[in-house]
């Protein structure tokens, strides 16, 4: 039986007609760039999930740009974030000209440890760019305690975790400001880049609305330096339609997580750790073997389809190679990389395919 890692076709077949519908009112009423259906995007998914502001942007990766640019972050200032998540959590920092500081994770949630990050701070530290990888998030009240106690501007990365709540808040909500992606390989995905900003401080909101677009609040009048985050409205229609939808494909994820949680017996597979203080929407359920390019190789064998997500951490990448981090600095990061793995866990997988994913694990 073949079991793909990731299938969009799926979905998107069932959502041809009112996506295609969407997509075409938006054409004919010339809706390209912001507009109604980026409102009222903004609008539905403020309301669903408890935001007071939410910005439509074009892609994931702006809102963490926009993020790093509020609270002024520039050359001499630090900003920690956890070395095992994709790129562009620390990007933002980057493009501002401050120095990403790296913080290992805790073993059970790939989340950054809040005692790792604590020690990370030095007189340079300006922010925190806290990730809720693969869905799961991360320790806020330890996290934003340490930010109080600093005085640091604290970022949620909540690319992977849209719908995501630590102690009933949604994620993004705790921090300063929160920011998503609706990549098509996300939760909520669109069809191509987008991504959205949320933030409780008005001041806040007003300074990402004005960054969104070039630093104006009324054309051709430039208030502050800004740049072209904006979302499109083909982007903005798709993701109405779905939206209604998340809901159901979460509960889906989380039914097969537990599946693969109560079905893998393998004594020597480290399973993602299920906390007390939130439950993982699941992006990925990824998991820890020590011998995981066997594994991998004994799935595909099996017709499974895999990825290795994130196969080297930040500190270990060319491109910041500048900063003098070493193999070793963060061993956490670098034992994860080395050994998990990640399996499939879209909404549309049917029992057989996962029971198979199941089966095949347990007779390695």
């Amino acid at each position: 039986m073949k079991v793909p890692f990731l299938d969009l076709s799926i979905q998107h077949k069932n959502l041809r007609t009112p996506i295609l519908e969407a997509i075409t009112a938006t054409y004919d009423a010339n809706r390209f760039c912001l507009g109604k259906d980026v409102e009222d995007f903004e609008k539905s998914f403020a309301s669903t999930f408890g935001y007071s502001h939410v910005l439509g942007m074009n892609s994931g990766t702006s809102p963490l740009h926009v993020a790093c640019m509020i609270p002024g972050f520039k050359p001499g200032d630090e900003v920690i974030t956890s070395p095992f998540t994709f790129i562009s959590s620390a990007w933002g920092i980057s493009y501002v000209g401050a120095t990403p500081v790296f913080a290992d994770i805790e073993d059970e949630t790939f989340n950054i440890d809040p005692a790792k990050l604590e020690a990370a701070i030095t007189s340079k530290t300006k922010g925190i760019v806290v990730v809720h990888l693969f869905g799961q998030p991360a320790k806020m009240d330890e996290i934003m305690a340490i930010a109080k106690k600093h005085n640091l501007f604290v970022i949620e990365d909540c690319a992977q975790a849209v719908g995501a709540r630590y102690k009933g808040t949604s994620v993004g909500a705790i921090g300063d400001c929160g920011t998503f992606s609706f990549y098509p390989t996300k939760n909520l995905a669109g069809c191509g880049e987008g991504g959205a900003f949320v933030s409780k401080h008005e001041k806040v909101h007003t300074q990402a609305r004005q960054i969104r677009v070039h630093g104006s609040d009324k054309r051709y009048y430039h208030d502050i330096i800004g740049g072209n985050f904006r979302m499109d409205g083909f982007q903005a229609a798709a993701l109405c339609v779905k939206l209604p939808h998340l809901e159901s494909w979460t509960k889906r994820r989380q039914t097969i997580a537990a599946s693969y949680r109560s079905g893998i017996n393998k004594t020597d597979i480290v399973l993602p750790k299920e906390v007390s203080y939130g439950a993982s929407v699941y992006h990925q359920f990824t998991i820890k073997h020590p011998t995981r390019d066997l594994l991998r190789a004994h799935l595909s064998n099996c017709e499974i389809g895999t990825d290795l997500i994130y196969p080297v951490p930040l500190h270990l990448q060319k491109c910041y190679e500048g900063l003098g981090y070493t193999k070793g600095a963060f061993p956490k990061s670098e034992v994860t990389a080395d050994t998990c793995v990640s399996l499939p866990i879209f909404p549309e997988l049917t029992d057989a395919q996962v029971e198979h994913v199941i089966h095949s694990i347990n007779r390695f």
